[in-house]
């Protein structure tokens, strides 16, 4: 089993998609030539030709419209937005015309688009390119969004992604580009969108957590005195529903871990799902740890403190644990 980049495991995915259906194309910002402005991309171009694999200008409206009426007229686009925080100026067409198209059509047309980008903090790049902001696509329906965690995740839901038929959202931490894993290619792997992953089985406690987070969660874990279930969430719409119930009702208490803000963020969802349908289950309250409502620091220092860090989420769940009651978030206490 060799060692790749996680952004080789996003190459990779393309190029065996490209190869295995002529109706697969890639778009975005210095894709073709320059290989991607994080080398995602690279060598594409030369294995698949312009027609295929095409550089745009710097319009997001403009290639991702473009995107979706390719879509629309059978082809599979799928689109680079070089950082999430750029497509919130053609939000009209993803959230507009690309996620209503089925409803709209009444099942007649679908549009088979992925949109794929680098996402989240970590790297010191301030709260213009360090944003998740999976609750703007979470709550647009018609959207399926995912969240990878490493080069095997990357791989197989980026796979998934393309053999969807409606729109899906691929946010891929950024920060996870640089990490080297094992990873064994092989061209008919996926992991179903919807399915989640227990990365470590526990009784005392969920946690469920995705992307870069995960690993940090599975640090947390085994520092933590508690004896803690860690879930890779993966998809966070439509999320895994049967995997989280039955860990909670194993354990008896969940925590989420989010790179998300406090308000709107995903863990919200499940709590609320959880505290509701399975009330009966719970040991405890469910806790959230979540991100301050703050834009993301440019200082490093301030931003290593925004980010949940592993000991952080080991004292949240040993507290959690321990008096079966939710401690409050650090920024609650320092205000």
């Amino acid at each position: 089993m060799a060692k790749i980049w996680v952004r080789q495991a996003v190459l990779r995915a393309l190029d065996d998609a490209m190869k295995e259906d002529p109706d697969v194309i890639v778009m975005g910002e210095d894709v073709a030539a320059a290989g991607g402005p994080f080398k995602v991309t690279e060598g594409l171009l030369a294995e698949h030709g312009p027609s295929r694999v095409i550089d745009t200008p710097i319009s997001e409206m403009g290639f991702l419209g473009a995107a979706v009426g390719a879509a629309v007229c059978g082809l599979k686009p799928v689109v680079e937005i070089m950082f999430i925080e750029f497509i919130g100026v053609a939000l009209d067409q993803l959230s507009t015309q690309a996620a209503t198209m089925r409803y709209l059509s009444r099942g007649r047309l679908t549009t088979p688009l992925v949109v794929r980008a680098s996402a989240g903090a970590g790297q010191g790049f301030g709260c213009q390119h360090s944003q998740m902001l999976d609750h703007w696509f979470r709550g647009t329906p018609g959207l399926k969004v995912c969240v990878t965690s490493n080069a095997r995740t990357t791989y197989g839901l980026l796979r998934s992604a393309i053999d969807d038929p409606d729109p899906v959202v691929v946010l891929e931490p950024r920060i996870l580009y640089s990490e080297r894993e094992e990873f064994e290619h092989d061209p008919a792997y996926r992991i179903p969108l919807g399915q989640a992953e227990i990365v470590r089985p526990g009784t005392d406690a969920t946690v469920v957590t995705c992307g870069a987070l995960v690993r940090t969660a599975l640090e947390a874990a085994a520092s933590s005195r508690a004896n803690v279930e860690v879930i890779d969430l993966l998809t966070l719409w439509p999320w895994d529903r049967k995997t989280v119930a039955e860990s909670v009702a194993r354990t008896g208490r969940l925590v989420t871990v989010e790179e998300s803000t406090a308000t709107a963020g995903w863990g919200a969802d499940i709590v609320s799902t959880i505290a509701v349908e399975h009330f009966g289950k719970l040991k405890a309250a469910p806790h959230r740890i979540t991100l301050p409502d703050a834009p993301v620091p440019y200082s490093g220092v301030l931003e290593a403190r925004y980010l949940p860090s592993a000991t952080y989420i080991a004292e949240q769940v040993d507290a959690l644990v321990s008096t079966n009651q939710p401690p409050l978030p650090w920024w609650r206490n320092a205000a």
